[in-house]
Formats: structure tokens, sequence, C-alpha cells
């Protein structure tokens, strides 16, 4: 996977790089300030781009803003040392696809990054039932449609937003994981988003999941 860093403190960016290139990303590019990190995502075209939240010129969550709307396709995962909810909720809503706090464990942020390219938000357990307990407080704003998904769609989103990965929800199940994909790709195309942490804001905000998750 093709990955841009993009951090303003270099002795962390430094240290960021090295592990994934340990771990065999493709980094293509680092920067220091949010306007770079703009221009660099533009141009390079990433996989993946690894934001801080905190950036001088402009912020993260401007930074995501701006490349969401020149580039729909990128995969923006945020990095931060606060564990601000609003922060967190801006940052989904504005279409990012994860959100890691920077006091992570090497091989856990590494897992997150893998789960990226498999399809699956780089989000921790925890952090997923913040953003949901969060979101069914706000409540539904939204009614049901005629393509509301079935019992068994909607049985299966509860699991991938407890962060269950395709093979533990297979194993749940009792399914295949081939069969898995193909409900989440159905799941994603009912909801019209583009990966797990979107569809789980999307189906809590038109009353599709169960405030106890």
């Amino acid at each position: 996977m093709r990955i841009l860093v993009a951090d303003d403190h270099s002795l962390f960016r430094d240290g960021l790089v090295s592990l994934l290139e340990a771990a065999g990303f493709d980094v293509v590019g680092q920067v220091g300030d949010g306007d770079a990190a703009v221009g660099a995502a533009l141009r390079l075209r990433p996989d993946a781009v690894l934001l801080d939240i905190t950036m001088p010129k402009l912020n993260g969550l401007e930074v995501l803003r701006q490349i969401r709307e020149a580039w729909p396709e990128a995969q923006v995962v945020m990095l931060t040392a606060s564990d601000d909810e609003t922060l967190l909720f801006e940052a989904v809503e504005a279409g990012a696809r994860g959100y890691l706090l920077k006091n992570l464990k090497a091989d856990e942020f590494v897992e997150m990054l893998n789960g990226l390219a498999r399809g699956e938000a780089a989000m921790t357990r925890q952090t997923t039932a913040r953003l949901m307990a969060g979101l069914t407080q706000r409540g539904p704003t939204h009614t049901l449609s005629p393509d509301d998904l079935t019992q068994r769609e909607v049985t299966l989103l509860e699991l991938m937003v407890q962060g269950l990965s395709n093979k533990e929800i297979a194993q749940a199940l009792s399914l295949s994981e081939n069969t898995v994909k193909y409900h989440v790709k159905h799941i994603l195309q009912k909801l019209g988003v583009q990966n797990r942490t979107e569809a789980a804001v999307q189906a809590l905000k038109i009353g599709l999941l169960k405030s106890n998750l």
C-alpha cells in the first residue's frame, strides 16, 4: 500500500515512516503542513494518507475535507494525541476512513493499516464504541426508506461496527468469508457509502442500528 504521511512533528513523522517501511508499506511522501498535505495527496494519489489533526497552515480536518472534495476515493486516516469525541465525530462525518491515537502500540498501528487495505475502518474497537455511543445519543435524523437492509444485513452490520473482521463475522454467522464480503459490498451500496465507518454513521442516522451497540 502506498502511503503519504502528514505530520508537523518531524521526530514523530520520521519514526512513523521508519515503522511503515519496516512493515512493508511504500511511503511515497512525507510533509509537515496542511497546504503541503493537500498538494502532495492530489499529486501523488497514494492509497492512504496518514494525517495529523493539528497541522500548521491548514488543520487536519480542513485538509481532509479538501482532499475528499477533490478526490473522493482518498483513504484518509486521522492521527491525533487527543481523544476529543467532537474531533472524532467531525472527522468521520467529513469522510475519514480511520481515526487512530498516537499512543497505539506499533503492532496495533500496523494491524489497523493492514485492515484498511482489506476495506476495514482503521479504528480500534474502543474508538468505534465511542463513536457509536455518541451517534446513538444524537438519535435518528432520517426516516426508514423502502431500500432498508434485510435482517441478515442488519445483523452483519452490527458485527461490522463492533470492529469484527470479515473472518470473525464469518465465524460468528457460520458463513464463508466470500459470502460476508458479498453482503458487505451490498450493505455499502444500499447505504450509499464507501466504507464500514460511513456505513455505521449512516445506519445510525436512519435508525437501522439499536442503541445498545
